[in-house]
């Protein structure tokens, strides 16, 4: 019984030898290896990372809020401060994949750092992107058969300047949509709420600029958002105070008029006409002062609303390119080919092992 379940053991001696007694099928395969690798990893074009931090306001419904969440994290629902706000910062993720937001970004002015190339991000992304030469091949035959399965798109393209309509893209600007939103990359940390950007793009430069321009384009968002009540009510109390000034004015100069034009008449009843005018006025000008009160606390209350962020970590131009790992690549395409080599010659060993 023993000698029988001995049957089944691998030898790592005996493989050991195998291998090396192949070893020049390895050398074979290494140089073959190392060559499709580096043909094909180095025509990748370069791209480079930029990294920006927030830190948002904490007033005291956000503190509120970061109570919920800590205590939702546990099972238990506080309910309440969080539900005042629909867009709090860990939904700030799924505001990078909103089309509105995405095509806001469009006509931000782009410089390579080389300069030779100075327009807007929707004009370089859509035009001045470096691809692998070797990839044409694939991309054309992908193409050719894609066009006989899809419908042709009569959607007209847009840009910078006529506007693009997010609602109905032609197929072209939904794909670089969707390709400008893979080299956005927003999370929040849900223990201190700061936000983190990166941005990917092939230059440096323009990395760094559209990390910066992000960043302002959410703060801008979140304020808008945040104060949008508070400025419908400020622009509806200065309409109604700016009203009641028309009203005031009107009524002081129908007084004044009255006055001037009955100045020596003692009749009761012009005197009473002119206590009616002065009553009146009065009215006017405690509702003028009222309206004023109330939009001067409207006012308070919109700049108590705004947001406040602090930048943790600037965006800065990066020096060096965050990939393609070619010697990465490499040597990993290397460790395969041995792999596989190795599973190739061993697998008659493998087969009368399994047999047995």
């Amino acid at each position: 019984m023993e000698q029988k379940s001995n049957e089944h053991i691998i030898d790592l001696t005996k493989v050991t030898r195998t291998l090396w007694a192949s070893r020049r099928r390895f050398y074979k395969v290494w140089v073959c290896t190392f060559v499709l690798s580096c043909i094909w990893i180095f025509p990748q074009p370069r791209y480079y990372t930029c990294e920006v931090k927030l830190a948002p306001e904490m007033s005291g419904e956000d503190m509120g809020s970061g109570l919920s969440n800590i205590a939702s994290s546990f099972g238990f629902n506080l309910g309440g401060a969080a539900g005042q706000d629909a867009i709090y910062p860990e939904l700030y993720p799924e505001l990078f994949e909103s089309p509105e937001f995405i095509v806001g970004l469009y006509g931000i002015e782009v410089t390579t750092k080389d300069g030779d190339i100075s327009t807007d991000y929707f004009t370089y992304m859509n035009s001045h992107q470096k691809k692998n030469p070797l990839t044409w091949p694939f991309v054309w035959t992908k193409s050719k058969i894609t066009s006989f399965f899809e419908t042709e798109d009569t959607t007209p393209r847009g840009d910078v300047k006529s506007g693009i309509n997010p609602f109905m893209m032609n197929r072209k600007d939904y794909n670089l949509m969707q390709q400008i939103i893979r080299n956005i990359n927003c999370s929040v940390d849900k223990k201190n709420s700061v936000i983190t950007i990166k941005v990917t793009d092939q230059d440096a430069l323009i990395c760094a600029t559209m990390a910066d321009s992000v960043k302002q384009h959410l703060q801008d968002f979140i304020i808008r958002y945040r104060t949008s009540k508070a400025k419908e009510d400020v622009a509806h109390y200065q309409q109604m105070r700016d009203s009641a000034e028309v009203e005031y004015l009107a009524a002081m100069r129908a007084y004044s008029r009255y006055s001037d034009t009955h100045m020596d008449i003692t009749l009761q009843t012009f005197q009473s006409e002119r206590d009616k005018l002065e009553n009146d006025m009065m009215l006017k000008q405690n509702s003028l002062a009222a309206m004023e009160t109330q939009l001067q606390n409207t006012k308070v209350k919109l700049q108590e609303k705004t947001p406040a962020f602090t930048t943790l970590k600037s965006a800065i131009v990066p020096v060096k390119p965050a990939g393609p790992k070619r010697m990465i690549f490499v040597v990993t395409m290397l460790l395969l080919s041995a792999i596989c080599t190795s599973i190739y010659i061993l697998k008659g060993t493998f087969t009368k092992v399994i047999l047995q």
